[in-house]
């Protein structure tokens, strides 16, 4: 990706020279935030910048796609996106040969896990369950849920997800919510923090009104969240009335909505999700359209009905679903309910960290039930049921920025909203040439075709590379804190 200071000016410094500079500030302490690049409009969300002569794919209806478009930035805003902008003052980009889109939005990630990535490929969820929420979890220091923190962000950031909701059920002490804070903050992607108990520390908070969770939200909202304007937002991770109590779960409702924090929530979970929890709780308190229901797999009618009436949002997790015994994916009942989801990582216990494996679990399940059913009933499907690349790619970027109450601020390259801008090679072997770019993304494209990453118009990842992070020392913190916790728990058992 060829870039100049502006369109008459070439840097004075090669890309490595700068990588070399951030990797430098970056060694320091545990991989503190992201280091500035020497030209501070190439690290900042200031000035302008130019992504030039790129396929656009904007997913704004109104503005349609481009075969060729360039995308103007100001100040980390979305300014104009069209053929032949002429910005003579701006930093530009070419973008020839890439796929220039909105990043991707994950709407529930377990982050803290990113230090026992791949822990448990086999798990079902009862496994997870016992190793993971009440074996790891009640022994994670500060430090290892910033670091698993870190670890997952990055990873997101590589793979182009440049917003992610941080389902942080780890909230042992307010040491612990503010180390997982500051990991976020630490790389500066676009998140929305929600903020969790630890089941495996305080399995009886539901039973006590004055017990530290869900209290302490009030003082994140004042400590760490009292700016509209600031990359990260608040939510509560919410147990819910499957995996608390009614009562706890109202508890839990009314204090977010006290201090304008989302509930995000996991529902339909297995047997639990059987019992009708969710439909006795929308007795006492009332479904708004400030929740995000996740999973939703053995909910019953009534329940999606309550849902879909009160404008509430799904996060699917497919892969994990079908794989931890959750429940069928309900992609269709989404659908049939008029509930375009959101797709979500989940946890990296056993699913890699990027949005272009939940897409294509997403198009291929449910295609593959569609054609199924009609198959055996030996008749043709009805296409207009038929999910298509389209529909994924809105899950994985428009609904996933409703989902985290942000669709506002991102999820289309809309002029005035964020520029949280991906550029995609298009000339890698796995898909060119590219003949239907959406095609390529959603069906073709992997992690190694992200380019380059913009959050808020600040440069992320350039030329396939994290900008200004010392992944090799990282690595080095990430393994010899892995050793001291395996430790830990050999001498725990």
């Amino acid at each position: 990706m060829k870039k100049t200071q502006t369109q008459s000016a070439p840097f004075s410094q090669g890309r490595r020279d700068l990588l070399g500079v951030g990797a430098s500030v970056a060694a320091g302490a545990l991989l503190g935030p992201l280091a500035m690049m020497p030209h501070e409009a190439q690290a900042q969300n200031k000035g302008r910048i130019l992504l030039r002569g790129g396929t656009v794919i904007t997913m704004d209806k109104t503005l349609g796609d481009f075969a060729q478009a360039d995308v103007l930035i100001n100040n980390g805003v979305i300014e104009a996106v069209g053929p032949g902008i002429a910005a003579p003052d701006a930093q530009w980009f070419e973008a020839a040969g890439m796929i220039v889109m909105p990043g991707f939005v994950d709407t529930h990630r377990h982050m803290w896990q990113g230090l026992i990535r791949n822990i448990g490929p086999d798990d079902l969820l009862g496994d997870y369950l016992q190793k993971v929420l009440f074996g790891f979890a009640p022994r994670l220091t500060p430090q290892e849920v910033r670091t698993g923190n870190l670890i997952s962000a990055l990873a997101a950031l590589n793979a182009g997800i440049t917003c992610i909701t941080d389902w942080s059920h780890i909230g042992t002490s307010p040491e612990h919510t503010d180390a997982a804070i500051d990991g976020l903050r630490a790389v500066s992607i676009r998140a929305v923090y929600a903020y969790g108990p630890n089941f495996g520390v305080q399995p009886a908070w539901f039973d006590n009104p004055d017990s530290p969770y869900p209290n302490d939200i009030r003082r994140l909202r004042k400590q760490h969240f009292s700016s509209e304007n600031d990359l990260l937002t608040l939510a509560i991770a919410a147990a819910g009335p499957e995996f608390s109590s009614i009562d706890a779960a109202a508890r839990e409702w009314a204090i977010a909505r006290e201090v304008g924090a989302r509930i995000s929530v996991h529902v339909g979970v297995g047997m639990l999700g059987k019992q009708g929890k969710l439909q006795a709780l929308s007795d006492k308190v009332a479904l708004r359209d400030d929740t995000t229901y996740i999973h939703c797999c053995t909910l019953n009618d009534e329940e999606w009905r309550r849902i879909a009436g009160s404008g509430g949002t799904v996060s699917l997790a497919i892969p994990i679903e079908m794989q931890m015994g959750h429940g069928m994916p309900p992609i269709q009942k989404c659908l049939d309910m008029g509930i375009r989801p959101s797709l979500s990582v989940d946890v990296e216990t056993n699913q890699p960290a990027d949005m272009f494996t939940q897409m294509r679990a997403c198009f291929s399940l449910q295609r593959a039930m569609i054609n199924e059913k009609h198959l055996f009933g030996g008749t043709e499907p009805d296409r207009k049921r038929l999910l298509n690349v389209r529909d994924v790619l809105e899950f994985a970027t428009l609904e996933g920025a409703r989902a985290n109450g942000l669709a506002h601020r991102i999820g289309s390259l809309t002029p005035g909203k964020q520029a949280d801008v991906i550029m995609l090679k298009g000339t890698q072997p796995n898909v060119l040439p590219v003949n239907n770019p959406i095609g390529a993304v959603v069906l073709g494209m992997d992690t190694s075709n992200v380019d380059a990453v913009f959050v808020a118009g600040r440069a992320v990842k350039l030329e396939g590379r994290l900008v200004g992070m010392n992944v090799g020392r990282l690595q080095s913190l990430a393994e010899g804190m892995r050793l001291r916790l395996m430790e830990r728990m050999k001498s725990a058992k």
